[in-house]
């Protein structure tokens, strides 16, 4: 970390999206840092998959070397630390850190991340990541043919179906309460053999994160090897909106194809931009996140 309170573009965020951003722009010899507080969302996850070259590896063993690799270009920095604070002032941006520390830059990236929101079921949080799981396209192998879950409730729930049903025969789909279904969509999960259970979900049984039955509130217990489930969430950090990113009807960042956000000079890739969650994407958009930075930059002096 130098001592220069000066960039010409900070990365809020220092996982896979914001390293793949800070080496997109290193390479371009571009003074930059990023400020990350060292606590990814998915560090609960004992593997990462769907990712080439490092399909099963962990996730934290990725963000090392990633890491690793980043800074070996001299012109990025990086802090521990937490953003709280931002705001655009004329052609710059000032952010303020939970350690009391102000930064500048020409630009901004948000490669902040979303909070998932957990329901209020024991043990729900402990296997999140592990066994209950929110992709298919990253959990799905490892879950085919087993004795599967979605907890989940219309749309969100017909999304999943035929994604999870895909890869497994015995399919159930536990709406924790009242199940919203039309009867056109009702008949389409009768016809694929899918059941639908309503009753009220207290706790899941594990073992270490790994799920082994799902207890309702009627006492009730179902056994299952994976749940998969469809959160609600939030935006990790309020900076976006702050400095006047405008959201979309979901709740993320929204962008362009460049990843670029409604305010001038401010990017927005992984998760927080994205309804595509997984690790390749955020370094795919990260990648496209930073060229498109430099891009800006070299227009401006050139």
């Amino acid at each position: 970390m130098t001592d220069t309170k000066n960039f010409e573009a900070i990365i809020i965020g220092g996982s896979y999206a914001g390293l793949s951003a800070a080496m997109a722009l290193g390479r371009s010899l571009r003074n930059v840092l990023i400020i990350d507080s060292g606590l990814a969302c998915n560090r609960q996850t004992p593997h990462s998959h769907n990712f080439i070259t490092q399909d099963g590896a962990k996730p934290a063993e990725i963000a090392k070397i990633a890491k690793e690799q980043v800074l070996k270009y001299s012109s990025v920095s990086f802090l521990t630390d937490i953003a709280v604070s931002g705001e655009k002032i004329q052609n710059e941006f000032r952010i303020q850190t939970q350690s009391g520390k102000e930064f500048f830059s020409q630009k901004l990236i948000f490669a902040t991340g979303i909070t998932d929101i957990m329901p209020d079921i024991k043990g729900f949080s402990d296997c999140w990541g592990i066994s209950v799981v929110h992709c298919p396209y990253c959990h799905g192998y490892e879950l085919r043919n087993s004795k599967t879950g979605i907890l989940a409730n219309a749309e969100r729930a017909m999304h999943l179906a035929p994604l999870v049903k895909n890869l497994t025969e015995d399919l159930t789909i536990l709406t924790s309460g009242k199940a919203d279904f039309t009867r056109e969509q009702i008949q389409k999960l009768t016809s694929h053999n899918i059941k639908i259970i309503d009753a009220e979900i207290s706790e899941i049984e594990h073992q270490k994160g790994y799920i082994q039955n799902v207890v309702f509130k009627n006492g009730e217990k179902m056994s299952f090897e994976g749940v998969y489930a469809a959160l609600p969430f939030r935006q990790h950090s309020e900076i976006p909106k702050a400095i006047g990113c405008e959201l979309t009807e979901d709740g993320h960042i929204k962008v362009d194809l460049f990843q670029k956000t409604t305010i001038d000079g401010v990017f927005a890739c992984g998760d927080n931009s994205s309804m595509m969650r997984s690790v390749a994407n955020a370094v795919y958009t990260g990648n496209v996140a930073g060229a498109m930075v430099n891009g800006e930059l070299v227009k401006e002096t050139f």
